[in-house]
């Protein structure tokens, strides 16, 4: 089963809990007192950057005659989207650039390209997701509601054909990112019936918006070589979904990504919950450009520490953080992109089974561990 006892499966006392958080806010500070032009030039060079790359691309494909051409502008196109998505569109909705005061850069009015509603994403990710990371029944990240990943989700029927959902959640991720984020809303104004309309409506009105901008307005700007460009436009949503779902998935669902029951929230402080986070995400190794191309959610376990700080600062972050996990004997969970979504589709795969036909237990398995699995082998080294 999931984690109840978090600081039994950390093996740490509540002073060393105390005295971790002591250490985490004082990156935190440390931080925060640092940010400054630097910073701030930073962004701006970034929506810079990909407001100039995706016009390029978007020229490339319209003039070019080859398929060279379009094969390059295409995924120009993908890179630009990717980098909209994640390293600008995610990050300053965290409101990890409010601090400049800038109107443009603010998480209250920045709305990304793609069809998920920013204000409602940041109720469902901000709020349910970071804060309630990974715990059965309440963060509905878990899975998203269409994957088993833990043993702590009873197995259904249903969930023999997860291999083919998982593949279709990645193509239509960005899809799957909006319908999750009227799903969350619809649960924060229950019993509103007129909020919830509301909101479905400003879901209908935003994919309404991105299909005509990117399937009717755009090629036909192209005029007699619109299917060309519409065929691009299709292709780098496509590769923008995929590329972010692959992302999202190796932080959340490799070995090493911890489970906790509902129970581990109950008198959570401060300190508690920097653990359950520390616990609860993974990163994979990354230099500078595959950094910067994951909208450095390569450091997945430093974002969901500090989700409101900036970027661009999670590679020092994560120096310290690294530190902290070996003073405090605590598991930093890392490893090679190619191996990190290694074991997220086994973990996909595998619980797609029924338990009775899975080697590990529930209290002592790759995708879920609880401190139960150390009073087992308390028990056997006693007897």
């Amino acid at each position: 089963m999931a984690i109840t006892d978090v600081a039994a499966y950390a093996h740490l006392s509540k002073a060393d809990i105390e005295a971790l958080g002591a250490e985490l806010d004082a990156i935190r500070r440390d931080i925060e007192a640092s940010l400054g032009e630097r910073d701030a030039a930073y962004i701006r060079r970034v929506i810079g950057f990909q407001r100039t790359l995706e016009v390029a691309a978007r020229l490339l494909i319209a003039v070019s005659r080859s398929r060279a051409g379009w094969v390059v502008g295409t995924a120009a196109l993908a890179f630009a989207k990717s980098v909209e998505n994640m390293e600008i569109g995610h990050n300053v909705s965290h409101g990890q650039w409010d601090w400049m005061n800038d109107p443009e850069i603010h998480s209250n009015t920045w709305e990304w390209d793609m069809v998920a509603v920013s204000s409602q994403w940041r109720y469902s990710h901000n709020y349910r997701h970071h804060m309630f990371s990974n715990v059965v029944g309440v963060d509905d990240d878990l899975g998203f509601g269409v994957l088993r990943v833990t043993r702590d989700q009873p197995w259904q029927p249903q969930h023999l054909v997860q291999p083919l959902r998982n593949v279709l959640l990645a193509m239509v991720f960005e899809w799957g990112i909006a319908l999750h984020g009227v799903h969350s809303e619809r649960d924060r104004w229950t019993p509103n019936a007129e909020k919830i309309s509301e909101q479905r409506m400003a879901l209908v009105a935003k994919v309404a918006r991105q299909a005509v901008k990117d399937y009717v307005v755009v090629p036909a700007l192209s005029r007699s070589r619109w299917r060309r460009t519409l065929a691009a436009n299709v292709s780098a949503n496509l590769l923008r979904n995929l590329w972010a779902y692959v992302v999202i998935f190796c932080g959340h669902f490799p070995d090493g990504a911890e489970k906790f029951t509902a129970e581990a929230l109950e008198g959570e402080t401060r300190a508690d919950w920097y653990l359950r986070q520390m616990l609860g995400a993974a990163n994979f190794d990354a230099g500078r450009l595959l950094a910067f191309s994951s909208g450095h959610l390569c450091y997945q376990i430093e974002h969901h520490l500090f989700p409101d700080l900036p970027s661009n600062r999670l590679p020092e972050v994560a120096v310290r953080v690294r530190a902290l996990c070996k003073k405090y004997d605590l598991p930093y969970t890392s490893g090679p992109l190619v191996r990190q979504y290694s074991l997220t589709l086994r973990t996909i795969y595998k619980l797609a089974l029924p338990d009775r036909l899975l080697r590990a237990t529930r209290d002592d398995a790759p995708e879920t561990a609880s401190e139960c699995k150390f009073l087992r082998v308390e028990r056997f080294s006693s007897a």
